[in-house]
């Protein structure tokens, strides 16, 4: 124990010492789930618990719940509640590799967070006062390695909707499905009915019969942090109204969104036949260059399609005219049609090989895009005048 923390008077109720690297991964993957500004100040605090040589963190916002344990030596047991965003900032503060105490002094209400020569005091929250999500029965459990963890949730996630009146689209649909093939499938979809993904991969041992769940839009971006750090298997269990994703000492339990989500093949198109294949990084960066002098409020770029080329347009009263024209496979008849930039910038983004693939009617209908490196990949965006 540093010197500075033998000199702090403290009721022993909570007393430990943690390597600060270590601590900072766990803070960086639970305070994320704690609001900015709360009403009920007990929910801005991170739930601190000290038994068996593990330090536990728990953050919940009473929808999502993030756990984290570490390992730690352990003076006294004990568990306290503190703010998270500034325990947070207290230790990203600190030297890498400094040992850090903490210790809980019953007397001054507060928490001092002890490194070498440095001393932070929080106030803190009674431990019996922060309110823990509970799990329920989750009746369905399986696992799923971290890439497809990722393609499932990942590749799905941006389109998702913001838009509160449609709650049920503010996240992404998990469900049991048949494939084109008949077999059984894992399907995410999302949409925000400008866009829509639909990723799927085999299903999972434990998966079937599982019932449909929307995960939402919150726990979906949390459960994105956490995969970025980890490449292990990930453990789903899920119940009608809850999941829960635990990845080595990481969990995450979200309540799920109570709705129906939509008949989304209804607005998957089956006879579009003009087929275009184009490099993914040249319509990528032809896109960004001409929807520079785009309105800023449509983001609009109109496609001109003829044999074996493309050209990109805009034209912005404000602004001016841009064009590019690129090489592609197409065969069709000329046509054209638009879209919005950024739809096309955030769908091209997800996907996995170098070429894209365009399956178009008209100039009124829905586009569908593949990803010939990966199947189980499909994108659907809906055409806008230009």
């Amino acid at each position: 124990m540093p010197a500075a923390a033998a000199e702090i008077k403290t009721a022993a109720m909570f007393n430990i010492s943690v390597e600060r690297n270590l601590l900072l991964s766990a803070l960086s993957r639970v305070q994320g789930i704690v609001e900015k500004r709360n009403t009920i100040p007990i929910l801005s605090n991170v739930l601190l618990e000290a038994a068996d040589g593990q330090l536990s963190l728990t953050s919940t916002d009473m929808d999502i719940l993030a756990k984290e344990t570490i390992a730690a030596d352990i003076q006294a047991a004990g568990a306290t509640t503190v703010p998270a965003h500034m325990f947070y900032d207290m230790i990203r503060k600190l030297p890498e590799g400094a040992q850090v105490s903490l210790l809980q002094d019953a007397k001054s209400g507060q928490v001092h967070v002890v490194s070498g020569s440095v001393n932070f005091s929080l106030s803190y929250l009674p431990a019996e006062d922060f309110t823990v999500l509970a799990e329920g029965d989750l009746s369905h459990s399986f696992t799923l390695p971290a890439k497809q963890c990722r393609a499932l949730l990942d590749k799905a996630r941006f389109a998702m909707s913001t838009e509160e009146t449609r709650y049920y689209l503010n996240g992404i649909y998990l469900h049991e499905a048949k494939a084109d093939g008949n077999g059984a499938v894992l399907r995410s979809v999302s949409t925000d009915g400008h866009r829509l993904a639909r990723i799927e991969i085999p299903l999972p041992s434990g998966a079937q019969g599982m019932p449909g769940v929307i995960i939402p839009r919150k726990a979906v971006n949390e459960l994105k942090r956490i995969l970025e750090e980890h490449g292990s298997d990930i453990k789903v269990s899920l119940s009608e109204n809850k999941i829960l994703f635990t990845v080595k000492q990481t969990a995450l339990l979200s309540k799920l969104i109570d709705g129906t989500f939509p008949d989304y093949e209804r607005v998957i198109p089956s006879k579009n036949e003009k087929i275009l294949e184009v490099d993914a990084a040249s319509l990528i960066a032809a896109v960004d260059r001409v929807s520079t002098i785009s309105s800023e409020k449509t983001k609009g770029v109109k496609l001109s399609l003829a044999p074996g080329k493309l050209t990109l347009i805009t034209n912005s009263p404000e602004s001016g005219h841009a064009e590019e024209v690129i090489d592609v496979s197409y065969a069709a008849d000329t046509m054209e049609i638009g879209f919005n930039s950024r739809y096309m910038l955030d769908m091209l983004s997800q996907l996995e090989g170098d070429t894209a693939q365009f399956l178009l009617a008209d100039s009124t209908s829905p586009a569908l895009m593949r990803d010939p490196a990966d199947v189980g990949a499909l994108y659907v965006i809906m055409p806008m005048r230009v």
